[in-house]
């Protein structure tokens, strides 16, 4: 066994220690080797049976493990020995293995789809003329030649192509458990030994029909379906990895003589001054100290605009610095940034197995017992009937009752709805959100920090006796050697002729800066100006105004500033009241503050001076008349209200303790995302409806021509692998 601070070390880039190094671990794998559901519970079967492993979860839709266990109690190695015993492949879920494990996969897998499909071909080729030929025009030797070129066509089709399936058949039988490959791999395995005793002695007890045709294509189309089922899980990783491999391999540090070093991003403390130059990425989470430039965010909140940074702003780890030189301070390293916080996000949301999932898994475990009977008992009544037919009969039940879209029509739809929803910036933690959503009909937004930029922006100005835009361009000027956030909220409002103006009026001396006051300095002229407190600047303040600027002797101008919605907030409660949404704002700012942000935004129903024991007080209370909320915040004090929403929401720069109680975080800040999301959320529950719809009428539309020997093998073949297409396909809809 390793010492635990080793082993914290070892297992950092794919493992988090909710208790400590020394308490219990829980680690991201990626896995290999799974064609279905039932594959997930044989996994986490197989875990669980180990000492020292507490929970196993596996989501089958991204092949993703998520692990808790102990690492002091049992070795990495024997979990990923008990893995291959049960004969999967595992590997840390870091970039570098993942990438190789599912190139690995994808390659296998095309190879099996390209053996099956041109044997496929061939067979087809071979078997045609005995579909053709007019009675007596094919020669028997001749119809034998090329029933015998079809069997050995076949064969490598049995013994590579189809290896999945008796593969997972197996494990799934050894595990005790029915999953959807055994009765594919019992269709395969009936339709090729009837075929071949057929072949081998055409008067005996199995008839003189062959359906190679059938078992390759049926093999081929099933393959087809499968490739793009991992397709959509490897675009999945694909995509958390882009995250992942966002941060750069070096830093450049400033260090305190002046001088600079390169050093990965691994080496770096906070307080750290890094110096990001045009065209790099920022190696870890901070604040700009120096320079001005624009920044792009798009990998982390989908936001493809770049973004203005200038001195005080934050920036993220993973995003890039598009032009200008900035100097930054450092404040999260490693796995504490913005950007490994939303990969651990996504790996717990691809870990998990949705309850609507778990339970189209228990009904496709009982529906394969039902239709291994129901195979059965039509192969036995046909065999007194027909005897020549019984096999095909019961190879035509199992193939097309296999329950691939019905195990498939869950996981693809939430799987590919989460990937849609982090592209509009909105990372869900819990996959099971997406059902809740479906029954909101009240939305709550906290004001600040929410509905609300950080910034305050210049509400309005006035002066008594002097010119007030020619005093507001002076106060721009003074305003932009202050890095007070008031200050920096009037400069940043600047126009392109203002900011001019501001720059050619900025000739400022003696600047002065005094904590609690504000910014003071002198013209050309000598006088000298204030900006800050209005009781600074003026004896008599202006109780509407929240600044002043003035200069001894002369006019002051007083400025309103006030916080500003967020430029998308409108549209999107209005998006919110198209879908039929309650739309409430609960907050705990002063009245006026609320009732102005209420007024802009066109919400009726607010509360103001709200506490956090208060706010949870009107949630309970709308609960207990039957509403269904959706509370979005970000403040500490909205973490008791989160915890007891419906659905919660949170701000991903918003406090820890909020984001921990949330079902999703909002990264990219944008609002429209939750329209966008409640939206998908209902077209979800239609596509997997529809899945399911057709899963079900597929099997009574097919099952009883199968039953009644009009539906052959090969038709069914071609059935069973559409509908596990369609399913696929269908949910693919979800990611426009």
């Amino acid at each position: 066994m390793l010492a635990a601070d080793a082993d914290a070390r070892g297992l950092a880039p794919f493992t988090t220690w909710p208790d400590g190094p020394a308490g219990v671990a829980v680690s991201q794998f990626q896995v290999s080797g799974m064609h279905c559901a039932a594959c997930s519970g044989i996994v986490e079967a197989a875990l669980l049976k180990l000492p020292g492993v507490q929970a196993a979860s596996v989501n089958a839709a991204s092949a993703r493990l998520a692990l808790r266990w102990w690492p002091s109690r049992i070795a990495l190695a024997d979990v990923l020995a008990a893995l291959q015993a049960a004969g999967y492949g595992a590997s840390p879920d870091i970039a570098a293995p993942a990438r190789e494990l599912r190139l690995r996969e994808r390659r296998q897998a095309l190879w099996r789809l390209f053996v099956a499909g041109f044997l496929m071909m061939q067979v087809m080729m071979l078997a045609t003329p005995a579909y053709v030929a007019h009675a007596g025009e094919l020669a028997p030797d001749l119809d034998r030649l090329l029933r015998w070129g079809c069997w050995v066509l076949t064969l490598p089709v049995m013994a590579f192509a189809a290896g999945p399936f008796f593969g997972g058949a197996w494990r799934q039988l050894r595990a005790g458990r029915l999953g959807m490959d055994v009765p594919v791999a019992l269709g395969i395995a009936v339709t090729f030994v009837a075929s071949t005793g057929a072949l081998f002695d055409p008067g005996g007890a199995l008839g003189r029909d062959v359906y190679f045709d059938s078992l390759t294509m049926f093999v081929a189309l099933l393959l087809l379906a499968r490739w793009f089922e991992l397709g959509a899980r490897h675009r999945a990783a694909e995509a958390l990895e882009a995250v992942a491999g966002a941060l750069p391999t070096v830093a450049e540090r400033l260090l305190d003589d002046g001088r600079s070093e390169r050093v990965p991003p691994e080496a770096l403390r906070v307080g750290d001054r890094l110096r990001v130059a045009a065209g790099e990425a920022f190696a870890a989470d901070g604040c700009v100290l120096s320079g001005q430039g624009w920044v792009n965010e798009a990998l982390l909140t989908g936001e493809s605009v770049p973004v203005a940074k200038a001195v005080g702003d934050a920036v993220v780890a993973g995003s890039i610095n598009v032009d200008g030189a900035l100097v930054v301070a450092v404040q999260r390293v490693g796995a504490d940034t913005t950007a490994q916080g939303i990969v651990r996000l996504m790996q717990q949301a691809q870990s998990q197995r949705p309850l609507a999932s778990g339970i189209v898994d228990r009904v496709a475990a009982g529906f394969t017992a039902g239709v291994l009977l129901l195979a059965l008992a039509a192969g036995l009544a046909w065999w007194w009937l027909e005897p020549a037919r019984a096999i095909a009969v019961a190879v035509a039940v199992l193939i097309v009752t296999c329950p691939c879209a019905l195990t498939l029509a869950a996981p693809a739809a939430w799987l590919t709805a989460s990937g849609a929803l982090a592209r509009r910036g909105l990372l869900l933690v819990d996959l099971s959100a997406l059902e809740r959503l479906c029954a909101v009909d009240t939305v709550v937004f906290d004001k600040t920090g929410t509905l609300s930029e950080e910034r305050l922006s210049l509400r309005r100005h006035w002066s008594a006796g002097a010119d007030a835009d020619a005093l507001l361009v002076l106060a721009r000027g003074l305003a932009s050697l202050s890095r007070h956030p008031h200050a920096q909220a009037l400069a940043d409002g600047a126009d392109g002729a203002d900011s001019a103006d501001s720059a050619e009026a900025g000739a400022w001396t003696d600047v002065r800066e005094l904590a609690g006051r504000g910014i003071e300095a002198r013209d050309a002229t000598g006088h000298l100006w204030r900006l800050g407190a209005p009781a600074w600047v003026s004896g008599q303040p202006d109780p509407a105004a929240r600044l002043a600027f003035g200069r001894e002797g002369g006019g002051v101008l007083w400025l309103d500033l006030a916080e500003a919605p967020r430029a998308d907030a409108a549209d999107a409660i209005t998006a919110l009241r198209a879908l039929g949404l309650r739309v409430r704002l609960l907050s705990g700012d002063q009245p006026a503050a609320v009732a102005r942000m209420a007024q802009t935004l066109d919400i009726a129903h607010w509360q103001a001076g709200a506490t956090p024991e208060s706010k949870l007080a009107a949630l309970r209370d709308w609960q207990a008349r039957g509403e269904r909320v959706l509370m979005v915040g970000d403040g500490i004090n909205d973490a008791p209200v989160l915890a007891a929403a419906d659905v919660r929401i949170a701000m991903v720069q918003g406090a820890m303790l909020a984001r921990s109680t949330a079902d999703a975080l909002l990264v990219s800040g944008r609002l429209m995302a939750l329209p966008q999301a409640l939206a998908l959320a209902r077209r979800t529950r239609r596509v997997l409806r529809q899945n399911l719809a057709w899963a079900a009428l597929y099997n009574l539309a097919c099952v009883p021509l199968a039953l009644g020997g009009w539906l052959p093998p090969l038709a069914a073949g071609v059935g069973m692998a559409a509908s596990s297409l369609f399913v696929v396909l269908n949910a693919q809809r979800l990611s426009r």
